[in-house]
């Protein structure tokens, strides 16, 4: 069967020892938006790190029927777009449309695909009216959509977010939410914000330990409040 991620196998320890994925396998279907959740140093953001290549450890991945590998980091990447937890980690030109034109312009487009690309992108974010605005001057939850929009100028199959509502006030938040639910990719998106898991995912994927401790229909995960505690975890 095609799945767009296949992890097997996966174990990562850090320079300095310390072990943060322990045997991670897990697989998601084209098109599937799946919450990635467990407590703080259970292995969440080691592993997306891992599904385009940044860091590399031991096991197999498969990222849309392609080995991430040093062959194909390129490949890869384009597949994947990673939005980070803090926006500013994205964000760093000198306008809205500058950093959303920084990834297909790396990619040797030509300007006026690199135009339309950057249009499209903002406004899937509903950002379509900030593009010359300095991104330094958004409010927290239009960074996180310019992030957001940053990563699918690239046009990527699979977008892969950690904790994309940290930080954001409920308007905020409530838009982002909607984003998510209304963009076309498939999706992994690591938070701890379990009443957004409720309402936006199916499935959920629980990690502690650098082990994957649960994968299942989201309610059933949801209904087991000792379960939720054993790992870390509040029912919303």
């Amino acid at each position: 069967m095609h799945h767009t991620i296949d992890v097997k196998n996966l174990h990562f320890s850090y320079p300095d020892g310390r072990k943060a994925l322990n045997g991670v396998n897990l697989y998601i279907a084209p098109g599937e938006k799946v919450a990635l959740v467990g407590p703080n140093g259970a292995g969440k953001s080691t592993l997306m790190l891992h599904l385009n290549g940044i860091l590399r450890g031991d096991g197999e991945i498969q990222v849309c029927d392609q080995p991430v590998s040093d062959d194909n980091l390129g490949l890869v990447r384009a597949s994947v777009g990673l939005v980070f937890q803090d926006p500013d980690d994205q964000l760093f030109s000198p306008t809205v449309f500058d950093d959303v034109a920084f990834g297909p312009l790396y990619m040797g487009l030509d300007p006026v695909d690199v135009q339309s690309r950057v249009e499209k992108a903002l406004e899937a974010v509903g950002m379509g009216a900030c593009r010359d605005r300095v991104s330094h001057h958004l409010s927290g939850g239009e960074k996180k959509r310019v992030a957001i929009a940053t990563v699918l100028s690239m046009d990527p199959e699979i977008l892969v977010l950690d904790e994309p509502t940290a930080g954001l006030d409920p308007r905020s938040r409530r838009g982002l939410i909607e984003l998510l639910r209304a963009l076309p990719q498939t999706m992994l998106v690591s938070t701890h914000d379990l009443a957004m898991v409720s309402e936006l995912f199916k499935r959920t994927i629980v990690i502690d330990g650098g082990v994957v401790v649960g994968d299942g229909p989201t309610e059933e995960i949801m209904a087991d409040p000792a379960f939720l505690v054993q790992h870390g975890l509040e029912a919303a």
